[in-house]
C-alpha cells in the first residue's frame, strides 16, 4: 500500500485553538480554612535575614502578596504569591527538623555578625544552609574557647538562652592563684558585682601544677564576663577559660580546637524533645552512605563570605538585577563590580632571545644501499 502524501501546513494560518469552558468551582464554606503564617517570620526562616530586618523590608514596599504590597504581620498561606522585586520566592511552609552545629571556638573570634573593626568571627566559618540561617545559642567572649552551639531553629535557640529557662553552663578556669575554703563557700552564697549578686551553683577544684590553679563551676547565667568578674573579686585573675557543656550538650572530646561537627538527626529529636518542642510529623529523611559518613565526622570549616540581609540590598531593578526589553546586562565580576567588555587581557611578553628551531636542526638519516639490506642473512 502506498503511504499517502504528507499534507504542507500553511504557515501563514491561524492555528486553531481547542474551545474550552472553564466553570469556575464554587467556594465551600464549611471547608476548614488553610492555615496562616505570619510572612516576616517566613522571610527570615528562608534566610534573608533576622525578623526584625523582614518587618522593615515589608514596610519598604518591596514584598508583595498576589501582586498587593504585603503588611507587616500579615498573614500567607501556601497558596499566595508572594514577590520580593518582582522575583517570586519560595517559602518553607512546612516545618523541618532543624540543623544543630557544635563548634569548639578558639580564642581570638568574637560571635558577632557585625563587627566594625573586622575581626575574626565564627559566622565567617560556618556552612551554607538551604532556606534558613545559623542562630548562635550563647556568646562567648573574644578570649573564652570552648563548647558553642548553632541551631537554625530560633524557637530552640530561646529555650536555651532565656533566663526563665535557667539552663545550666559549665566551665573549666584557670585561675593564676588558689581559692580558700571560704571563698569557695563565698562564690556558692554569692557575691556582689556592679549589676547585682552573682553565684556559682557548684564549684570544684580540679587541682594544678605550680601558681595556676584549675576549677570546674556550674552556673544558670549568661551575663557579661560573669565567670571572669566573680573570680577577680578575690584579686584571682582567670588565665584560661572553656565552656565544656551547655544543659544536655557536652563538647566531644573529638572535636578540637577550631573544629565543628553536625548532631545526627536523632540527636536533634532528642534536644527537641528536651526543649519540649513539637517535633516534624514528616518522617526523618533518609540518608545516603555517604551523608551518614560525612554527618558522624568532624571537620574543619573554611573561611567564606557571610550572607548579606535582604534588607542590605538594593532592589534587583536599580542594581542591575533584571534587564528591560531591548536592554542588555551590564558584565559584572564575581565581587559584584562592573566590568568593561572592551578591556582586554594584556598579551604575553615575547622572548627576543628565543631561538626556533631550524629544519637543518633535525639530524639527517643514514641512507641505506640496497645491497647492504641482505647483509647478515644466511
Amino acid at each position: 500500500m502506498a503511504r499517502p502524501f504528507k499534507t504542507q501546513r500553511d504557515p501563514q494560518a491561524t492555528p486553531r485553538r481547542a474551545k474550552t469552558s472553564f466553570t469556575k468551582l464554587a467556594v465551600d464554606e464549611n471547608a476548614v480554612a488553610e492555615p496562616t503564617q505570619r510572612l516576616h517570620k517566613l522571610l527570615a526562616l528562608a534566610g534573608l535575614g533576622s525578623r526584625r530586618d523582614m518587618e522593615a523590608l515589608i514596610a519598604s514596599g518591596r514584598v508583595t502578596v498576589n501582586g498587593a504590597p504585603a503588611a507587616t504581620g500579615q498573614g500567607v498561606t501556601q497558596f499566595d504569591v508572594v514577590r520580593l522585586d518582582s522575583r517570586i520566592l519560595k517559602l518553607p511552609f512546612v516545618a523541618e527538623l532543624p540543623q544543630v552545629l557544635i563548634y569548639h571556638k578558639p580564642e581570638g573570634e568574637i560571635v558577632s555578625q557585625d563587627d566594625p573593626e573586622g575581626r575574626a568571627s565564627v559566622f565567617d566559618k560556618l556552612p551554607k544552609v538551604k532556606n534558613a540561617k545559623w542562630i548562635a545559642i550563647g556568646r562567648l567572649d573574644m578570649n573564652t574557647s570552648g563548647l558553642l552551639i548553632f541551631t537554625t531553629s530560633g524557637d530552640l535557640a530561646n529555650r536555651f538562652m532565656h533566663p526563665r529557662y535557667e539552663v545550666e553552663r559549665e566551665y573549666a578556669v584557670r585561675i593564676f592563684g588558689e581559692l580558700t575554703e571560704g571563698q569557695m563557700t563565698q562564690l556558692t552564697e554569692g557575691i556582689e558585682l556592679e549589676d547585682g549578686p552573682a553565684s556559682f551553683d557548684s564549684i570544684k577544684a580540679q587541682g594544678g601544677e605550680g601558681a595556676n590553679h584549675w576549677y570546674q563551676v556550674i552556673l544558670r547565667e549568661g551575663r557579661n564576663r560573669e565567670v571572669r568578674r566573680l573570680f577577680e573579686a578575690f584579686q584571682l585573675p582567670v588565665s584560661r577559660l572553656m565552656r565544656v557543656r551547655f544543659g544536655p550538650v557536652n563538647l566531644p572530646p573529638r572535636v578540637k580546637r577550631g573544629t565543628m561537627l553536625k548532631l545526627e538527626q536523632k540527636e536533634v529529636v532528642g534536644l527537641l524533645e528536651w526543649a519540649e518542642l513539637p517535633v516534624p510529623s514528616a518522617p526523618l529523611r533518609q540518608l545516603t552512605q555517604r551523608e551518614k559518613l560525612k554527618a558522624t565526622t568532624v571537620f574543619m570549616p573554611k573561611v567564606r563570605r557571610q550572607r548579606v540581609s535582604a534588607l542590605d540590598r538594593p532592589p534587583r531593578d536599580a542594581a542591575g538585577g533584571e534587564a528591560k526589553v531591548g536592554e542588555s546586562r551590564p558584565y559584572r565580576s564575581k565581587s559584584g563590580a562592573p566590568r568593561n567588555p572592551a578591556a582586554k587581557k594584556p598579551a604575553p611578553k615575547k622572548n627576543e632571545n628565543r631561538r626556533i628551531r631550524q629544519t637543518s636542526d633535525l639530524a639527517v638519516p643514514d641512507t641505506q644501499k640496497k645491497g647492504d639490506r641482505n647483509k647478515g642473512r644466511g
